[in-house]
């Protein structure tokens, strides 16, 4: 059963998604038992200490109750999030994009490593541009450290990108293990502890930000994936489940305890925080690098996303796209799932979130029936097999 439905959703899906590179190295859970270590440490799997529940809540999947499709474009580079500083005539220009699948996991990292690097020494108001998650947790993140900002962006929130994530704390989709350098797993390893460990602060309605069962399927024995092995001890309760645990069909069902992060939610409440706390927002676009020269503030954050291909000339960048669709809620589902292909089911409060596609370099955002069709398909499969446990 899983066969065939992933190869229906594969022959429909954007081309991206059959590529075939490492680029899609998702999350392989670890086997009861094994070990994640890096220089200096070492880190053993937990063993799960939350109960396993008898029975696995069926998602509903059917047409009738699919109440939106989305498209986004998601910034993607092959050698990862950019985080740099450079001069820009009299201003200080500090990049801060390219995040790929992983914006909502690491804004607030990558904005803690941007103003960590533009604030020293900095004095004055400071401009953010880009109202994405990136945009916002650096604003966020400037006024924490005491300095009036304003958000300069052409769209704001929900018109953003970051409005159409599934939003599930993990590094996805963020690189070309071939690309990237010794350098840029610091910075993401950095990113990633900031990032867990803030948004555990947040826990709640308020932000939107919830503990939650994650099970992953997979057709071959699991494994460390090397962004696994880089956020050792940020994978709690990672288990190997015995074969047919609640009807899944896959071979092998891997177990963790992650964080579900809801985009709408956290993007109003940092939306809020910034305006309470004397934060400025214009609504305005730019065009050129001649635009910024023309800002009041002498140091500048470009959180621009894909809008950096065009403003700053990086040719690296490339739109990934992705589609959702979205089911009417059901509270009674409280876990998330994927399959090693990448596609995935998250329950939020605001619906159950089917998503996962990946189109490398397409620029389009109008909705394909076909990749509706074969999200409903797979996850309509997935869900007829549960059973009690």
């Amino acid at each position: 059963m899983e066969r065939t439905a992933r190869s229906a959703i594969v022959s429909h899906l954007d081309p991206g998604l059959r590529r075939g590179r490492n680029i899609w190295e998702r999350r392989t859970l670890l086997a009861a038992g094994a070990t994640l270590a890096l220089p200096g440490c070492a880190a053993t799997v937990a063993q799960p200490l939350t109960p396993r529940p008898a029975c696995l809540p069926r998602v509903k999947v059917s047409r009738d109750r699919l109440i939106r499709t989305l498209v986004g474009l998601r910034p993607y580079r092959p050698s990862g999030f950019v985080v740099r500083a450079e001069v820009l005539g009299p201003k200080r220009l500090v990049h801060n994009y390219g995040h790929g699948g992983a914006g909502i996991t690491l804004g607030w990292g990558t904005s803690r490593l941007a103003t960590d690097l533009g604030l020293q020494g900095h004095a004055g108001p400071v401009a953010v541009i880009g109202a994405g998650v990136v945009g916002l947790t650096t604003a966020r993140l400037v006024q924490e450290a005491g300095f009036p900002v304003t958000i300069y962006a052409a769209k704001l929130p929900p018109q953003t990108t970051s409005n159409i994530a599934g939003g599930q704390w993990y590094p996805s989709l963020l690189y070309d293990g071939d690309a990237i350098t010794p350098a840029f797993e610091a910075q993401l390893t950095a990113a990633a502890s900031y990032a867990y460990q803030r948004y555990q602060i947040m826990i709640g309605d308020d932000y939107g930000v919830r503990w939650m069962t994650n099970y992953q399927l997979s057709s071959s024995p699991p494994s460390a994936s090397r962004t696994d092995r880089l956020i050792a001890g940020m994978l709690p309760e990672s288990t190997l489940l015995p074969p047919g645990t609640y009807g899944f069909s896959s071979p092998y069902v891997s177990r963790f305890t992650g964080m579900m992060i809801e985009p709408p939610r956290l993007l109003r409440a940092l939306l809020r925080d910034i305006r309470l706390a004397g934060g400025r927002i214009v609504v305005r676009d730019f065009h050129t690098p001649a635009d910024i020269l023309a800002l009041p503030e002498a140091l500048v954050f470009n959180c621009t996303g894909l809008g950096s291909n065009r403003l700053f000339g990086d040719t690296e960048l490339q739109p990934m796209r992705g589609q959702l669709a979205v089911l009417l809620p059901q509270p009674e589902v409280d876990y998330a799932l994927e399959t090693s292909r990448g596609m995935y089911m998250f329950s939020r409060s605001d619906g159950i979130i089917l998503g996962g596609t990946a189109g490398y370099g397409n620029w389009s955002t109008e909705v394909d029936p076909a990749t509706t069709d074969a999200l409903l398909s797979l996850h309509a499969d997935i869900a007829a097999g549960i059973r009690c446990g």
